[in-house]
C-alpha cells in the first residue's frame, strides 16, 4: 500500500527499542509441542506422510542386500569359471538387478508422495498461521503496537513464518526418514553379521556426544538470529519511513552506527549458529570413515574364515554409509529444529498476547443512536501509577461542535482514544446516549465514528477506491457526491483518468492538502454519527486550510463533532470549547465566554494572534 503516514516515533537515532528486551525464551520442547499441536488438524495427511516416508525408506534399505547377492553370484561364478567347474549365471544376476531396480523405483515413488503431501501441509500451516496472525492483529490492544516497532510485528508474519515453513518442509520428513533408515539399516546389518555390526556401532556414542554438544550451544544462537533479524527489520522500517528527517538533522552517521551495532549482533549470532551447523558434517564424515576402516579389517578376516560372503561385505559397506548418513541428517535436522523452535516461539508468543474484549455480554444496539456524549469524572493513566487524566467531565449534545484545546501533552488525543475504546478508563465512565461505551461491541461502537487525522492514509488504488473505502457498498454517484461535498471533485477531474487515476508511491502530483480532502470525502461518504478531527489542517497552508475548513463544515453538519486543534482561529464557531491542561478541564464555554473570562484560553488565543500580527 502506498500511504502518506508519518513514520512511527523513533526511539533514539535508530529507534533503538530492542525487540528482545524483556523477552523470555520458552524451552525447546515447549515450542515444538505448540507447533505440533497446531499441526494436529492435518494429522491424517501427516500419517500418510509418515507411512510414505517409512515405505520409501524400507524399499531403499532392502536394496543394498539384494545388490550384495548379485555381487556374490558374480564372484562365485567367476571362481567357478576359473576353476573350470561352472560359469557366471548372467540371467540370475539380471533378475536380481531388475528386482533391485523395482525396489528403488518403489522407494522413489513413495518418496515423491511424501514430499508432495508434506509440501501441502507446510504451506497450509504457514497459510493458516499468517491468517491467524492477521486476525490477531485486529484483536490486539493499541498499547501493543505503541510499544513495538512496525518492523518487529511484520517480522512475525514474514521472517518467522517463512523460517517455519522451510524447516517444517524439510525437517519433519527428514526426521522420519532418517529414523526409519537408522532402525532399518541396523536390522539389516545384524542380519549380515553381529560382530561387524557391533564394530560399526562404536561410532554411535561419539556421534551422539557431538550432537548433544552442538544442540546445547546452537539453540541460543538460532533464537538470537531470529530476534536480531526482526530488530534489524524494525530499524530499517523506521529509518527509511522517516529518511527525510534523518537527513535534515544530519543523523546519517548516527543511523549507520546504530544500525551497525544491531547488524553486528545479527552477524555474530548468525555466524555462530551457522558455524555449529557447518562443523557437523565434516566431523560426522570423519567418524564415518573410521567405521569403514574397522569394518574393512574385520570383514576381510571373516571372508578368509568363510564366515560371510564377499557380497555381504559390499552390502555392509553400503549399510555403514547408510547408517552414518541418517546420524548426520538427524544432526542437521536438530540444528534446523532450533530455527523451527525459535520461529515457533516468537509466532506463538504473538498469538498468545492478551486481546481486547471484542464483544459485550448484552451489547447495545447502535441503531437509532443520535450522538449525545457524556464524560463522567473520567480518570485514566496508561500506567495505573501514572494518572494523566484526573477528573474529566463534560456533557455534549447531539450535533454540537466540540473543540478540545490545550498545550501539548494535556490529554486531548487521549480523550479521543478513550472515546473509541482504544483504552478503557480507570474510573468514571464515558456514555453515548446514556449507554456506557463498555456495553457496546467494539466494532459496532467504532462504526459510529468517522475520523480525519493530520496523517492522511491513502492506499495503492484508484481515487474512486480510496474514497469508497469509507463505505464499500456506495455507488459511483455517491462517491462523486462525497467528493463534491469535500470540495475535491474539481481537482479529481483535472487528473489523468479522473476518479480512475491510480494513487501509489510514485504519485507526486497530489499535495498534502489534496490528500486531506480525499480523506474528508471518504469520511463524508461513511456518514458516521460522531466525527473526530485531529489536527486535520495543521500541516497545510492557509489557502488550503480554507478549502479543508469548508469541506469539514459540510462534513460536520448535523453531526456531533470533536475537533482537536492548535490553531484556535479554526474553532471560534465551536458550540463548546474544552480547555485542557495536565489532564483536567480547566475552562469550558464558547469562544466569546472564554475570551471575556480572560483565563488560560484567552492567553493562548492572544499569544497566537500576537504571533500572527508579528508575522
Amino acid at each position: 500500500m502506498s500511504e502518506t503516514r508519518r513514520p512511527r516515533a523513533m526511539h533514539g537515532p535508530m529507534g533503538g527499542r530492542g525487540m528482545g528486551a524483556g523477552e523470555k525464551a520458552k524451552d525447546f520442547s515447549g515450542s515444538m509441542k505448540k507447533i505440533l499441536n497446531y499441526m494436529g488438524r492435518y494429522k491424517i495427511r501427516l500419517v500418510l506422510v509418515a507411512a510414505a516416508a517409512v515405505a520409501g525408506t524400507v524399499f531403499n534399505i532392502i536394496g543394498p542386500k539384494i545388490l550384495g547377492k548379485a555381487t556374490t553370484e558374480l564372484f562365485n561364478g567367476l571362481v567357478e569359471k576359473i576353476s573350470g567347474t561352472g560359469g557366471i549365471d548372467f540371467g540370475k544376476i539380471a533378475q536380481i538387478l531388475i528386482f533391485a531396480m523395482c525396489l528403488y523405483l518403489c522407494s522413489a515413488i513413495f518418496t515423491f508422495i511424501q514430499g508432495f503431501i508434506m509440501s501441502g501441509v507446510s504451506n497450509d500451516v504457514t497459510y493458516n498461521l499468517r491468517k491467524d496472525i492477521s486476525k490477531k492483529i485486529n484483536r490486539l490492544p493499541l498499547k501493543y503496537f505503541e510499544s513495538r516497532t512496525t518492523g518487529e510485528v511484520l517480522s512475525r508474519v514474514t521472517n518467522d513464518v517463512d523460517t517455519l515453513q522451510t524447516s517444517l518442509n524439510q525437517s519433519l520428513t527428514q526426521l522420519i526418514t532418517s529414523t526409519t533408515t537408522l532402525i532399518g539399516v541396523f536390522i539389516m546389518m545384524l542380519s549380515i553379521n553381529v560382530w561387524m555390526t557391533l564394530a560399526a556401532l562404536v561410532i554411535l556414542p561419539v556421534s551422539m556426544l557431538i550432537i548433544s554438544f552442538v544442540m546445547k550451544r546452537s539453540q541460543k544462537f538460532f533464537r538470537g538470529q531470529q530476534q536480531y533479524l526482526g530488530e534489524v527489520n524494525g530499524q530499517i522500517e523506521e529509518i527509511y519511513g522517516g529518511h527525510n528527517v534523518v537527513r535534515v538533522f544530519n543523523k546519517e552517521n548516527d543511523v549507520v552506527d546504530e544500525f551497525e551495532k544491531v547488524n553486528k549482533k545479527l552477524y555474530n549470532t548468525a555466524w555462530k549458529s551457522q558455524f555449529f551447523s557447518g562443523i557437523m558434517m565434516p566431523i560426522m564424515q570423519f567418524i564415518g570413515n573410521l567405521g569403514y576402516v574397522i569394518v574393512a579389517i574385520l570383514g576381510g578376516f571373516m571372508v578368509i574364515r568363510d564366515a560371510i560372503e564377499v557380497g555381504d561385505i559390499q552390502s555392509f559397506f553400503q549399510y555403514i554409509r547408510n547408517f552414518t548418513q541418517p546420524i548426520q541428517q538427524i544432526a542437521q535436522v536438530t540444528n534446523m529444529l532450533q530455527s523451527t523452535a525459535a520461529a515457533s516461539e516468537r509466532i506463538f508468543e504473538f498469538l498468545e498476547e492478551s486481546e481486547e474484549d471484542q464483544t459485550a455480554p448484552q451489547p447495545v444496539d447502535i441503531t437509532g443512536l443520535k450522538g449525545n456524549v457524556t464524560f463522567d469524572h473520567v480518570q485514566f493513566g496508561y500506567n495505573p501509577d501514572q494518572i494523566i487524566i484526573h477528573d474529566f467531565s463534560a456533557d455534549i449534545k447531539d450535533g454540537q461542535k466540540i473543540a478540545i484545546v490545550g498545550p501539548t501533552g494535556a490529554g486531548k488525543t487521549t480523550m479521543v482514544k478513550l472515546l473509541m475504546r482504544f483504552y478503557d478508563v480507570n474510573s468514571g465512565s464515558i456514555r453515548i446516549d446514556g449507554h456506557d461505551v463498555r456495553d457496546f461491541n467494539r466494532g459496532e461502537l467504532r462504526e459510529m465514528f468517522g475520523m480525519v487525522l493530520q496523517d492522511t492514509w491513502l492506499f495503492s488504488g484508484t481515487i474512486m477506491e480510496n474514497i469508497r473505502y469509507g463505505r464499500l457498498d456506495a455507488t459511483d454517484e455517491e462517491v462523486i457526491a462525497a467528493a463534491k461535498a469535500a470540495h475535491v471533485h474539481k481537482f479529481i477531474m483535472q487528473q489523468p483518468g479522473g476518479y480512475q487515476m491510480e494513487l501509489n508511491e510514485e504519485t507526486n502530483n497530489v499535495s498534502q492538502g489534496q490528500k486531506q480532502l480525499l480523506t474528508i470525502a471518504r469520511t463524508i461518504l461513511a456518514d458516521n454519527r460522531i466525527l473526530i478531527l485531529d489536527e486535520a489542517t495543521s500541516s497545510v497552508d492557509t489557502r488550503t486550510e480554507t478549502q479543508i475548513q469548508k469541506a469539514m463544515d459540510a462534513l460536520m453538519e448535523g453531526r456531533t463533532s470533536f475537533i482537536i486543534a492548535h490553531r484556535l482561529s479554526t474553532i471560534r464557531d465551536a458550540d463548546l470549547i474544552l480547555v485542557m491542561k495536565d489532564g483536567d478541564i480547566i475552562e469550558q464555554g464558547n469562544h466569546e465566554e472564554l475570551m471575556k473570562a480572560g483565563g488560560f484560553y484567552a492567553g493562548l488565543y492572544n499569544s497566537q494572534f500576537e504571533k500572527a500580527e508579528a508575522i
